[in-house]
């Protein structure tokens, strides 16, 4: 075999199920174990003349293996990072570009229930509450970059077909389907980025791959708004599909696999190749990621049931999912209503109406971009201060501004347009809902990436369900609650619940987080 592709054995930490002949390195990379080798591993070839069968542990080549994904050049990670972001940042904006075309199609195919209008825009959203559920574990069985541009262009296929339906059932479903396979960067994403960064660095992509995601639905309707006025409602779907259709070719071309069980799989299989068959016949060669069988039957249900595990067993998903959930869904609510503020009260054409999602967008960009700077300092600050050990919870401190900008800018925003105020004013609110809304995504996506390690991409599908349930359901009962309360009132109860469920949220995780992840059967201790 090639001296680059060495099976190490290793000592001091057993993996599962393995004989007593094979032996392993101690893990001294603080707990992950996507870096598993360290620089005193011993690297040594079988002995061919054993007459004892051996296990062979395959691992990186030292610390600083090019092949592993976290020793990659900056240029390859941040390569990838982006190509990832632009995955995730296209599916949202489908997700919303079809809001100010809502009217449009409520005329083109006699839709006159408020529900059944909201429904044509967040059923793509109700795709990503289970999309991810089957994708993110599947990305882990059979690797990030397959499954992502797979499912991408399953999204490509039935976003087309959104611009030739013809009917109100034909669009509904086109768009159902179109969001699950638009799902799976929502999930499988923050896994690359998990498999690129280390911690004390993750901060900064972080902060760009989540900004995607939020950043998509402000976009799309800005342009929605316009194609609605100049265009045809269809030209919403094409324009979306002929963009993604780039970003599909750019993936194939730049994206290469990062999970690291995948690739020392990989690795290993070559290494099999390369035995005679003899030795290979008496020779078990296994990896140091995945020590049990990786055969489909045996890993299949596990991955698939990992997520549905994560979010019965695990109080950690399930209040973090509950928080998002909220978060996320007074988003979308948002987006559904922010064109009727805009024609409605301040009587300005859709286009001019559409404008004001920059206002979100600008909330969303200014923090996302500040936070990406603060989240890696505060973390390596706090380590320091912890004796150079790092926890999930040192990531927490800059999602409090965050419980005051979002409460804050929904009662701006509700009683400022309720009171016909000059309307700077409420995009000063919808700026600070922006704001409060990244810093949360951004603090709670990156603690769930450090706490699950290897399972980022499975914890994260159990963390966005509740939440893509909420942006599917809020717009559905928006029209109601402010037909009935207007916006002034029914904004303040959405910020009551804001502050009750977001302001003590941080601290309860500060205080109780790490006591909740040492019971946890996934995350890391």
């Amino acid at each position: 075999m090639s001296s680059n592709e060495k099976a190490t054995f290793h000592s001091d930490t057993p993996v599962p199920n393995e004989p007593d002949n094979a032996v392993h390195v101690k893990d001294r990379t603080g707990g992950d174990p996507r870096a598993s080798t360290v620089s005193n591993a011993r690297s040594v070839t079988p002995n061919d003349d054993s007459p004892d069968d051996h296990v062979l542990i395959v691992d990186w080549d030292g610390p600083d293996d090019p092949e592993n994904p976290r020793n990659w050049t900056f240029k390859k990670k941040w390569g990838a990072t982006l190509i990832v972001s632009a995955f995730t940042f296209i599916s949202p904006v489908s997700s919303s570009m079809i809001a100010p075309a809502s009217e449009k199609l409520a005329e083109r195919f006699n839709i006159h229930s408020t529900v059944l209008i909201a429904m044509t825009t967040s059923v793509f959203v109700l795709a990503y509450a289970f999309g991810p559920l089957f994708l993110g574990p599947l990305s882990e069985l059979y690797g990030r970059s397959r499954v992502l541009q797979i499912s991408n262009l399953w999204y490509l296929v039935w976003n087309l077909a959104c611009g030739f339906a013809q009917s109100k059932n034909e669009l509904i479903a086109f768009r159902f389907l179109a969001g699950l396979g638009g799902s799976a960067p929502l999930s499988i994403g923050g896994g690359v980025v998990g498999d690129l960064f280390d911690p004390e660095h993750r901060g900064q992509a972080i902060a760009i791959y989540s900004l995607a995601p939020l950043l998509g639905p402000v976009i799309g309707p800005v342009a929605g708004a316009w194609v609605a006025e100049k265009s045809t409602w269809r030209w919403v779907f094409w324009s979306t599909t002929i963009v993604d259709a780039a970003i599909q070719v750019l993936g194939v071309i730049f994206l290469k696999e990062t999970y690291a069980p995948i690739l020392l799989e990989q690795k290993a299989t070559r290494i099999r190749q390369t035995m005679d068959e003899e030795k290979a016949s008496r020779m078990e060669i296994r990896t140091a990621l995945n020590a049990d069988d990786r055969h489909w039957k045996s890993v299949f249900g596990k991955a698939l049931i990992r997520p549905f595990r994560l979010f019965y067993y695990e109080p950690i998903v399930q209040l973090l999912g509950l928080y998002m959930a909220f978060v996320y869904g007074q988003l979308y609510l948002f987006l559904t209503t922010i064109p009727s503020i805009f024609e409605n009260i301040y009587h300005e054409r859709v286009g001019i109406a559409g404008l004001h999602y920059l206002a979100l967008g600008v909330g969303l960009t200014g923090a996302s971009q500040i936070n990406a700077r603060l989240l890696d300092r505060v973390y390596a600050k706090l380590k320091a201060r912890n004796g150079g050990v790092g926890k999930p919870e040192f990531r927490l401190p800059t999602i409090v501004p965050g419980t005051i900008f979002l409460p804050a800018g929904l009662l701006i925003s509700g009683w400022t347009a309720q009171k016909h105020v000059f309307w700077l004013v409420p995009d000063i609110g919808i700026a600070l809902v922006g704001a409060g809304t990244i810093l949360v995504f951004q603090s709670i996506q990156t603690y769930v990436i450090d706490a699950f390690a290897l399972h980022a991409a499975s914890a994260l599908a159990a963390v966005s369900f509740l939440r893509s349930l909420a942006g599917f359901g809020f717009p559905l009962f928006a029209p109601t609650m402010y037909n009935a309360l207007g916006y002034g009132k029914g904004n303040t109860i959405l910020a009551a619940v804001a502050i009750v469920i977001g302001c003590p949220a941080p601290w309860l995780f500060w205080f109780y987080g790490e006591r909740i992840r040492k019971a946890s059967r996934f995350a890391r201790k």
